[in-house]
């Protein structure tokens, strides 16, 4: 399927800090998957057993208000996420929405201008992951005072990855 929007892994400039120091402060600690399966917003797929990856914190309304010059407040926030623990060339072209998978749920959050929640839907993904995924974000962006979106996972509140207006 051919998804009408563009889902944004985490930039290879913001990858390069996490890797040294991720948004909490800390110091990432690589490692070994053993079994694969996490999710990588660095590529946005889930990682294969043996490969070299780390848990990180990651603000991502931070790092797109500091380039928007927005101050999202409160809205704020920080949670993990796992990269690579090496640079990985970032997603395939035309890959689709990542981690969409039937059945499951999914969060979408809607932010303005300012980096402010204007609200927020829980997604049942449900047969066709990415056509639900392409009508909730063409409902969110339907609206002009919508920016960005962000896809978090329901079990976890974890970010997914961020799509923002056409």
């Amino acid at each position: 399927m051919t998804t009408r929007y563009r889902a944004r892994p985490i930039e290879e400039a913001v990858l390069e800090e996490l890797r040294v120091r991720d948004d909490a402060g800390r110091a990432p600690v690589p490692y070994t998957d053993g079994e694969g399966g996490a999710p990588l917003r660095c590529c946005l797929r889930t990682s294969t057993a043996g490969e070299r990856i780390a848990l990180v914190s990651y603000a991502p309304l931070r790092r797109w208000a500091a380039s928007t010059g927005a101050d999202p407040g409160a809205y704020d926030e920080q949670g993990p996420v796992f990269v690579h623990a090496e640079a990985c060339g970032g997603p395939a072209e035309g890959a689709g929405y990542p981690f969409a998978r039937a059945g499951v749920q999914r969060t979408a959050r809607r932010y303005d201008a300012r980096g402010h929640i204007l609200g927020g839907r829980v997604l049942d993904l449900g047969e066709d992951p990415e056509g639900v995924i392409d009508g909730a974000l063409a409902e969110a962006f339907a609206d002009p005072g919508v920016a960005l979106v962000h896809l978090r996972f329901v079990e976890y509140g974890c970010f997914q990855f961020e799509v923002r207006r056409p």
